[in-house]
């Protein structure tokens, strides 16, 4: 009889082991979602309106307007009204580099200063600069973390790329790495779309185009939501674009309303993984842009080599393993340490596939 209590109670016992484990998230089941806002300044990251720049001269419409939605006195006011979850909650409970007054350097290593070699950099670890010298349609010749990750146990299928900008495939090389991209003015791909996906493309067919290659951040937000509910993938990335867009228009009221908007969709998709399972403490936000901008009146729409400043760039991340440091200082950085640390971030060593990536970003990760 003892014996059999015995058994009997180490039968419970395992199973209450069991049940705990299968609760805890493992490295196996990790998740990581990339979100890129084009051209988007360090200036206005960190020090959100700057009143230079609410003005006619900036091309701004309505100036009491835009003083009354984004002007704060404060600097700390400024960004939290611009940028109210990225500083209210992920510099909370995250990482921020990139912050120059606290000694805290985030750089572009490419040249020159513009989109595919920044991205490219981002996502291969490394500036090409020889091979990557133009925004062009050509096949990345180098292999991104993206395409490293399919390629691994548990990821095949598992990671997705969802973009404004129709030069993703390329920059991705959608066709070798064999992932899902989804970019530009083009309808959702598919023969067994949901409703809203069949809206969507509704949605794409009768919007007015603003720029050719580009498509508006609004849809790309809701065609990224709409894969995540669907496919599950456990690598997601997600570049918008209207902030480049709004900026080289010269446009800085609607360069300010397309970040503020970008911000709420971090919300909205932060609160939507926490209601599923599979992400649900278990899921790593990271944020950046692809470059910086100038940083006078005069230069402030433009970006390229010749554009003093333009490589500074910022960065944040958050999740499970990433401890809770704020703006971090004293630290420099590149963009070409995303690679690594998207990797890093679902227990995976880019690095040792791609001996030339830079190593993840210092202290990011538990």
């Amino acid at each position: 009889m003892q014996r059999l209590l015995a058994m009997s109670s180490f039968g419970l016992l395992l199973l209450v082991v069991t049940a705990i484990n299968a609760a805890e998230p493992t490295a196996s089941q990790r998740n990581v979602v990339y979100i890129t806002w084009d051209g988007f300044r360090w200036q206005e990251f960190f020090g959100g309106a700057q009143e230079l720049y609410i003005s006619k001269d900036a091309g701004v419409a309505d100036v009491d307007g835009l003083k009354k939605r984004f002007w704060r006195e404060t600097e700390q006011e400024r960004r939290e009204t611009l940028l109210p979850f990225v500083w209210t909650v992920m510099a909370k409970h995250g990482q921020v580099f990139g912050d120059q007054s606290k000694n805290s350097i985030a750089k572009i290593q490419n040249k020159h200063k513009f989109s595919y070699p920044g991205y490219s950099e981002m996502f291969c670890g490394f500036a090409d600069d020889e091979r990557i010298a133009s925004n062009g349609k050509f096949p990345n010749p180098n292999v991104t973390v993206l395409e490293f990750l399919n390629g691994r146990p548990g990821f095949e299928g598992k990671v997705a790329g969802i973009a404004t900008w129709n030069v993703f495939p390329f920059i991705l090389n959608e066709e070798r790495a064999k992932i899902y991209v989804h970019a530009g003015i083009t309808p959702i791909p598919g023969t067994e779309l949901s409703d809203r996906q069949h809206l969507l493309n509704e949605m794409i067919k009768d919007t007015v185009v603003l720029w050719p290659d580009n498509q508006i951040d609004s849809i790309t937000i809701q065609a990224a939501r709409e894969y995540l509910l669907q496919k599950k993938p456990r690598v997601l990335y997600i570049g918008l674009g209207e902030t480049d867009e709004w900026g080289h228009g010269r446009r800085y009221d609607r360069y300010l309303s397309a970040v503020h908007n970008s911000d709420d969709f971090l919300r909205r998709l932060w609160d939507l993984l926490q209601t599923l399972p599979q992400y649900k403490d278990n899921t790593t936000l990271i944020i950046s842009p692809d470059h910086g901008r100038g940083g006078t009146i005069r230069d402030w729409t433009d970006h390229g080599a010749k554009v003093e400043g333009a490589e500074f760039v910022w960065m944040t991340a958050m999740g499970p393993q990433v401890p809770a440091l704020g703006v971090r200082s004293d630290v420099e950085v590149s963009l070409s340490q995303v690679a690594a640390s998207i990797a890093r971030a679902v227990d995976e060593d880019f690095n040792a596939a791609s001996p030339k990536s830079s190593q993840p970003h210092p202290g990011l990760f538990k």
